[in-house]
């Protein structure tokens, strides 16, 4: 008798029915399939170490996360069964960090294993044909790419765009004097010109009215919706790609950014064959050193067009969620304006220089990024090999995410992680903690190469205007404070801000208009 044929003859039947038990079988030899093909495709281990322990589930598709603010559901997850978690959706299993040593161990110091991304059919290769950085697999083209970007984005580089950075934070300022209510188009105003002139040398105007820059924001948008589980089939079926009726939309997308990518990089190119001087940008780096990164015209469009697109969207996300923390916590906003009125006084300006004199600031900012992190639940990465933590083994051809949310909840590292204390961040001398950090921008080889420049939009931005105001929350108004942590800039700020002039209307346009100005 089969292991089948026994575990049926312990069902009592008063009278058999062909018809259903031929229904039963048939189920059966269905469930038997899955398991079969489940077993046969789950990542498997040479170590013979375990998974990390996994919720339980009875889901043939897996565990299921509410479509709202799934990153609770995750850390219950994480506080019940430990650091490390396993998930699974449909036949694929997932593991997920969501604390800060085995992030650290793991993420940071076995990073060469983790460089990889995941098979993403439809935002990888069909809505990007394989050009988008977020998406590429550790391969040749990969490398190729970010080394391109370091070039022209590290920390010294990132240095010489602070005149700009700082020409373009007075904007703001003064965009609050003329139209306080209108603050998500001063900040998406100011991200827009900054990476625009960092990556194309852009000098006109830039508003964010300008239909190239709701374009780039509704393709961001976009993106995420192509992200979400269940958006496209093809994920769990891949040779449907294949199909030419299947996925058109996500093609015509395609060829459309291809269209605009390149229509921005020809236009670089005229400007350099003219008499017009539009000064450094990354796409005239690249022009003027092809030969030297080894990248297709098409690669170094895409590439530009990624580092506008992620530009945008994250530092307009992180300027505004620091200003509503500022908002939500009128005792911690106190603090930092006094430091700045003890350092700075409010008859000049502020400006970089005055950067190592503010640990109470740059705290606040680091605590803010921690509170309500940016892209809660981290990107995918993926297994080349086995990797071993603790009991745990991740076997090769793993997905594997780092969960900001959780990580930033770890109790062992940040003492009372639901509380906002800046004060975290500070020793007991005064200064910065250097054995301390969150990591708002990716993991190993995957981080971010634009952090730098992004840190330092997020400083200057803040700086002045907690100089210049002081904010509060319009109390009539909706109030959702995890509205940021989508990963993309939303149409209606989920709060309304209020500001308060701290220094006279005169004065504080007097200063700006000395305030530096860069083209």
């Amino acid at each position: 008798m089969s292991s089948l044929q026994s575990f049926f003859a312990f069902i009592p039947l008063q009278q058999p029915d062909p018809v259903n038990t031929q229904l039963v079988f048939s189920a059966a030899a269905c469930l038997t399939v899955v398991g079969v093909t489940f077993w046969a495709y789950r990542p498997k281990s040479k170590s013979g170490l375990p998974l990390p322990p996994s919720p339980p589930t009875w889901r043939l598709r897996g565990h299921v996360l509410p479509p709202r603010k799934p990153f609770l559901t995750i850390a219950e997850w994480i506080d019940e069964y430990g650091p490390l978690i396993t998930i699974r959706s449909k036949l694929e299993r997932i593991i997920i960090i969501g604390r800060y040593r085995a992030a650290v161990e793991i993420m940071e110091n076995q990073g060469k294993f983790l460089a990889d991304r995941p098979p993403m059919i439809a935002a990888g290769e069909m809505f990007s044909g394989g050009m988008s950085i977020a998406f590429i697999p550790f391969v040749d083209r990969l490398r190729r790419m970010r080394r391109a970007l370091h070039s022209h984005l590290q920390p010294k580089a990132a240095e010489a765009y602070q005149p700009l950075q700082m020409s373009h934070a007075k904007n703001i300022v003064l965009g609050v004097l003329d139209n306080p209510h209108n603050f998500r188009h001063h900040v998406v105003t100011y991200a827009a010109s900054i990476i625009l002139k960092v990556t194309y040398g852009k000098n006109t105007p830039t508003s964010a009215a300008d239909p190239e820059v709701i374009e780039r924001l509704q393709m961001m948008g976009k993106v995420t919706e192509i992200q979400r589980p269940g958006a496209y089939l093809v994920e769990s079926i891949p040779w449907l790609k294949y199909l030419p009726w299947y996925g058109r939309e996500l093609r015509l997308l395609f060829e459309r950014r291809k269209t605009v990518y390149l229509g921005q990089l020809n236009r670089v190119r005229e400007h350099m064959q003219s008499d017009v001087d539009i000064g450094p940008s990354f796409m005239k780096h690249m022009l003027e050193n092809d030969q030297s990164h080894g990248l297709t015209e098409t690669e170094v469009a895409f590439l530009g067009g990624a580092l506008f697109g992620a530009g945008l969207d994250t530092t307009s996300i992180s300027i505004c969620t620091v200003l509503m923390a500022a908002s939500c916590f009128p005792d911690e906003q106190a603090k930092v304006q006094a430091e700045l009125d003890t350092v700075i006084g409010r008859h000049r300006a502020p400006t970089f220089a005055d950067q190592g004199s503010l640990p109470c600031l740059q705290a606040f900012i680091s605590e803010a990024l921690r509170w309500r992190p940016v892209a809660s639940a981290g990107m995918a990465h993926r297994t080349t090999e086995d990797v071993i933590w603790e009991n745990y083994c991740i076997p090769a051809g793993t997905t594997v995410f780092g969960n900001h949310w959780s990580i930033s909840r770890d109790p062992d590292v940040y003492p009372e992680p639901y509380a906002f204390k800046p004060q975290r961040w500070i020793d007991d001398k005064g200064s910065l903690r250097d054995d301390l950090k969150f990591f708002a921008y990716g993991f190993g080889r995957r981080v971010c190469p634009g952090q730098h420049v992004a840190n330092r939009s997020v400083f200057i931005t803040t700086l002045l205007i907690l100089w210049a105001y002081k904010l509060t929350l319009d109390p009539t108004k909706p109030l959702e404070d995890t509205g940021f942590m989508s990963g993309t800039m939303p149409n209606v700020l989920p709060c309304t801000f209020e500001f308060e002039k701290r220094i006279p209307e005169t004065e504080l346009r007097s200063m700006m208009q000395y305030y530096p100005e860069v083209a």
